[in-house]
């Protein structure tokens, strides 16, 4: 009997994922179907209780949902509990726990496209979202010590900061201190909407003191390159953008569905494919 997975949100027909993860269930020759579900808010109770009942096995939560979705839920995972928001959804014994692997998804592609060790250096957050709570609170959960965050309403990212159940030295700064001091940060990570399609010439920051030595990672893949990554290429850094978090994130929920490791490079591929351009981490 074949198996049912999926992703819900509002919108949903933008995903990337049914074709990612389709592509690997039908490699490794599993008899399973991943469909997207376009679920409003206020059928979000019922869409799980639903989902429950005719047996789907897994899936994943977008916008809006990543918190909305957590009452509904039989268990939550403490990683996930922390940062307040769910992005995978697993069946077990007739339950459903939830997941957050997006910050292990960051981590997974900062290891494969800079270094496997990193824990003991300087990084700034810019933006205080909650792409950057993930990120945030799963580096620190993993053992960083050092992240600064930066953020237009400074207020946001000290709240941010405070509420943390996990140990650090972070500080809030504002985008004015942040530039100024960018050469103090071997690692920036950009969470913010800036640079994102149709703006793609607007920049977070300027990165005129960024280190020789530093690496930049911008979550957003839409475009390839946004102007914060083209300046740092400018610069002559390494950068990354956000395609190999996303492809992790999705690659961790597949191992949690099925107990297989997918193939990463399959998975990038497809997805640079579908975005119609040309993908390069460098």
């Amino acid at each position: 009997m074949i198996k049912l997975y999926g992703v819900i949100g509002n919108p949903i027909a933008q995903s990337m994922s049914p074709v990612m993860q389709n592509q690997e269930f039908q490699q490794f020759g599993l008899d399973a179907h991943y469909q997207p579900f376009h679920i409003l808010e206020k059928e979000l109770e019922t869409a799980v209780k639903g989902m429950k009942v005719i047996g789907v096995e897994g899936f994943n939560v977008t916008s809006p949902h990543k918190t909305a979705i957590m009452p509904f839920l039989d268990k939550i995972d403490p990683l996930a509990e922390a940062i307040g928001a769910v992005n995978t959804v697993v069946r077990k014994n007739d339950e459903f726990h939830g997941y957050n692997t997006d910050g292990d998804g960051f981590i997974r592609a900062l290891q494969a496209d800079w270094k496997e060790d990193f824990m003991n250096e300087r990084a700034l957050i810019i933006g205080a979202g909650g792409a950057a709570k993930a990120i945030f609170y799963t580096l620190l959960s993993k053992g960083m010590a050092h992240i600064d965050i930066c953020n237009r309403t400074a207020f946001k990212a000290k709240k941010l900061i405070e509420e943390c159940p996990y140990e650090g030295k972070s500080k809030a700064i504002s985008i004015a201190e942040a530039e100024d001091t960018l050469e103090h940060y071997n690692l920036i990570i950009q969470t913010t909407s800036i640079g994102m399609y149709p703006d793609i010439y607007k920049s977070p920051m300027s990165v005129k003191n960024l280190l020789p030595e530093a690496f930049v990672s911008d979550i957003i893949y839409n475009p390839f390159e946004t102007a914060l990554i083209k300046d740092a290429k400018q610069k002559g850094v390494k950068t990354q953008n956000g395609l190999g978090m996303f492809v992790y994130q999705g690659a961790l929920a597949f191992e949690k569905w099925t107990g297989i490791a997918p193939d990463i490079t399959r998975m990038t591929n497809i997805v640079v494919e579908q975005l119609g351009g040309n993908h390069a981490n460098r």
